[in-house]
């Protein structure tokens, strides 16, 4: 079950749960929920990614993998742990476990690494010509991503 701790009315409603669960001595799992990236912020991202492979002429995943996550967003993406023979590997989280903060942080920072070092600019969410003309481009591509 999910509770909003924050709304004085599931406070009380939460600790019967948890009460119970504890008399029952039940298996439990609690975690924190995250505000999740929105639909928005992930259809945005992805043609900000499409736009730019076809720009610099790579995939859609080498636009991900390579420029977004690993160069621009390496610590939001980074994660390191132990394999089953106890040595450390890295690897990289999904972007869909971002919170919404973490996803415009990510976005911003993809946007200006492709202006200044890519040299390609990335539209913001309200230039709305810009982002037709992506998505033209994208679909003009759409053989190369």
């Amino acid at each position: 079950m999910i509770f909003n701790l924050q709304n004085e009315y599931e406070i009380p409603k939460f600790k019967e749960y948890i009460n119970r669960l504890f008399r029952e001595r039940a298996v439990i799992e609690v975690k924190k929920k995250h505000p999740n990236r929105t639909l928005a912020q992930n259809s945005y991202l992805h043609l900000l990614l499409g736009y730019f492979g076809s720009q610099y002429g790579c995939s859609l995943d080498e636009a991900k993998i390579d420029f977004y996550k690993r160069t621009c967003n390496r610590e939001l993406f980074e994660r390191k742990t132990i394999n089953k023979r106890g040595r450390e590997v890295t690897y990289l989280r999904s972007s869909a476990e971002l919170t919404t903060a973490e996803m415009t942080l990510s976005i911003d920072r993809f946007r200006n690494w492709s202006a200044h070092v890519a040299g390609i600019y990335l539209p913001s969410p309200e230039e709305h010509q810009m982002i037709v003309f992506a998505q033209q481009e994208i679909e003009r591509n759409n053989e190369f991503l």
